[in-house]
């Protein structure tokens, strides 16, 4: 398995944002090819965190071209600044 995840900070609405990943990012995610889990967490103070979990790399690549898309196109005005992103094989489950 693989995984993405990705760190934004200086996010101006946690809500807003929280609504159209659910209701607009999410779906296209599950379209991928290998998807297996994703999470959006409100870390607080402005720092939302995602994570994507794919069965192999190029799942996880595509979730952070899409991720990157989506943002560009639907949140730019609440996550004003570039994600940290990092990605990387599972390699210890719980």
């Amino acid at each position: 398995m693989y995984a993405a995840v990705r760190r934004y900070d200086g996010v101006t609405d946690p809500t807003e944002a929280a609504r159209r990943v659910n209701d607009g990012f999410v779906p296209l995610l599950r379209q991928v090819p290998g998807f297996v889990a994703y999470y959006w967490v409100d870390a607080g103070d402005g720092v939302m965190v995602s994570t994507s979990v794919f069965e192999d790399q190029a799942g996880a690549e595509e979730s952070i071209r899409r991720a990157a898309d989506f943002v560009r196109d639907n949140l730019t005005s609440l996550l004003p600044n570039p994600p940290q992103v990092t990605a990387g094989q599972v390699v210890a489950t719980g």
